[in-house]
């Protein structure tokens, strides 16, 4: 795309306005710069679908299996059959009822109460007023065994900690029972998503709700395992020893719990699409250098047996390949060159480098917090969704959630309390948004930051580590799953290669090297890149959707049709050549597309 067009493009779709309706807005009674429709409310909207709203109406057999929150732009019919989970209603309310030693008539109802990315949640309301929760994983939940039967024992494991994770009370990783579906039954924490009220809370509140955070993660971290992976209960992967389920190396017991052990991990990036099919390792990790290099060695796996040609999954990527479909072959290369420089890439301070827990999405919608009656304080009550939670170092865990950080760009320093300009009322309504906007990121980064110092200092100096975010992403890339480009893992290498000396010592040779020219070339592709995901995020909150899946309210879905539809009109009509519109066209972000050969 030319720099003009692009211009032209961005002009157009900032003087669209936003569908109003997909913001969070705060009660008339706030007064503080958070009240205001800001980058708070934006940051909540990343992942909608992990809180819904319960049905008020007595629902059919039919909504509790179909997925009904939402709908999605693009693959809106791939994305309900994958959620499409039918199971024996009766069968689990009974099962329910048994799992905290009750009749199945004294269960008064059964209702949806959310759907999330990888499961759906039922509330179950006893005559008596006892309430319980029932989750059922959907059909495209990977890997099923592991993913339920490691997250029953994580909330068991850290709950026995004093962790405020809900209770379990039944689970059951296989569909071979009466329900005929995986399930995990839990207590019902008494409490609202931090996500439905953050944008309406004061400074003060905020700032409370930071430190708590900071101090559960630092009790949470505290938690030494002597191995990496995930945590089960022995009995569950007794069960599937020696079965062609991912069970490839023995189990590492706790050995002061022995109903617990470390096995395979189950993140999703090792286990999606086909590479569930792989007999990889995936833990127990015994080392460090283990932890770092599985996943590398799992994707390399996967293309050598799978790969072939494809363009970047994302169409507004491709342009800048020429619409070319890239080889797998150079991803196979990048990651052989991580791997020989993995080895290098271990915290060389082991105090500060050990295997730990951390919850894998730790966003205001899995927190669950409540206000005191007796003040305006609130507290935090649960910390909910656990699934495919990994045991891993923490120089491999460490980093600020993303609702959290920051990047604005400005120069600001994370270490100074963020503040409002003196002029802030003379200021136009759009400088003074952007002010605003400013100020709520600094505020929210700071603190956390700020707490983190304090309450868990550990986190704190693996995040302060000058590399520590390099490494992380190293790590992070080298097991994502291959969408049709490299270009995310080879420019963090051609930035280790730069920043050698701080990532393994000194005197320490590096391992791997690349042409002066193609360096280049890979950070102006990389800027690229980053211009065309700017672009789509502007398209993507003009249009309406939310997230990497174009999520939408059921409510908007015409209108955000109608919208995307003219956006696309008017896109190609800013195009003079027959050539390049055909390619805009076919390859428009917002239409549906083939996902097969990703898988």
């Amino acid at each position: 795309m030319s720099c003009l067009r692009r211009a032209r493009l961005v002009s157009h779709l900032r003087a669209v306005p936003t569908l109003q309706p997909l913001r969070l807005h705060s009660s008339p009674r706030s007064i503080g710069v958070f009240s205001h429709s800001s980058s708070i409310a934006t940051a909540t909207r990343c992942l909608p679908r992990r809180t819904v709203s319960a049905m008020a109406h007595t629902p059919s057999d039919n909504d509790l299996f179909e997925y009904t929150s939402g709908r999605w732009l693009v693959n809106d019919n791939l994305r309900h059959a994958e959620r499409r989970r039918v199971f024996n209603v009766d069968a689990l309310r009974r099962l329910a009822a048994e799992s905290v030693n009750r009749s199945p008539d004294d269960i008064e109802s059964l209702r949806k109460l959310a759907e999330g990315g990888f499961n759906r949640v039922f509330l179950i309301t006893m005559r008596d007023g006892f309430r319980m929760v029932a989750r059922i994983p959907y059909p495209s939940t990977v890997p099923k065994y592991f993913a339920v039967a490691s997250e029953a024992a994580t909330l068991a494991f850290l709950h026995s900690f004093g962790v405020p994770t809900p209770e379990v009370y039944g689970y059951s990783p296989t569909p071979d029972n009466a329900a005929g579906t995986e399930y995990i039954f839990m207590q019902y924490i008494e409490g609202v998503s931090l996500g439905d009220v953050l944008s309406d809370l004061e400074e003060g509140n905020i700032i409370s709700i930071l430190r708590q955070l900071a101090e559960l993660e630092s009790s949470i971290q505290r938690l030494v395992f002597k191995a990496g992976g995930s945590l089960y209960f022995a009995e569950d992967l007794a069960n599937v020893a020696g079965s062609p389920s991912g069970l490839t190396k023995p189990v590492v017991a706790l050995q002061d719990m022995p109903r617990f052990c470390i096995g395979p991990e189950t993140s999703l990036p090792l286990w999606f699409g086909q590479r569930s099919q792989l007999d990889v390792d995936r833990g127990p990790y015994a080392t460090i250098e283990e932890a770092l290099v599985r996943g590398a060695e799992k994707e390399q796996a996967y293309l050598r047996r799978f790969g072939r040609p494809l363009l970047p999954f994302q169409p507004a990527r491709r342009e800048a390949y020429g619409y070319q479909k890239q080889q797998p072959s150079d991803h196979i290369e990048n990651l052989d060159r991580y791997l020989r420089i993995a080895p290098s890439l271990v915290s060389r301070d082991k105090r500060f480098d050990y295997f730990c827990i951390r919850h894998p999405d730790l966003q205001p919608n899995n927190i669950l917090v409540s206000r005191s009656p007796d003040s305006n304080s609130y507290a935090i009550v649960g910390i909910i969704d656990w699934q495919h939670t990994s045991i891993l170092p923490l120089s491999l865990h460490a980093g600020i959630p993303k609702w959290l950080q920051n990047n604005d760009g400005t120069g600001w320093q994370a270490e100074m309390p963020p503040s409002l300009p003196e002029n802030l009322s003379d200021m136009d309504k759009i400088q003074r948004e952007r002010e605003l906007e400013l100020y709520r990121r600094r505020f929210l980064h700071y603190y956390y930051a700020e707490h983190t110092r304090k309450y868990n200092i550990f986190h704190w100096v693996v995040l302060a580590e000058a590399v520590g975010s390099l490494r992380r992403r190293l790590f992070r890339h080298s097991r994502d799953p291959w969408e049709g480009e490299t270009i995310q893992l080879k420019l963090a290498l051609v930035q280790a290669i730069e920043h050698w000396e701080a990532l393994a010592g000194e005197g320490v040779p590096c391992p791997i090297a690349f042409d002066p020219d193609d360096a280049r070339e890979t950070i102006k592709l990389a800027a690229l890149q980053r211009e065309a995901d700017d672009l789509l995020e502007v398209a993507r909150d003009k249009i309406g959707t939310v997230g990497s899946e174009d999520w939408v309210p059921a409510e908007h879905y015409e209108e955000v049709v109608a919208r995307s539809k003219k956006l696309k009109e008017h896109t190609l009509s800013e195009l003079e050549d027959d050539e390049e519109r055909a390619q805009v066209a076919a390859n428009w972000p917002f239409d549906d597309k083939d996902e097969e050969d990703y898988m």
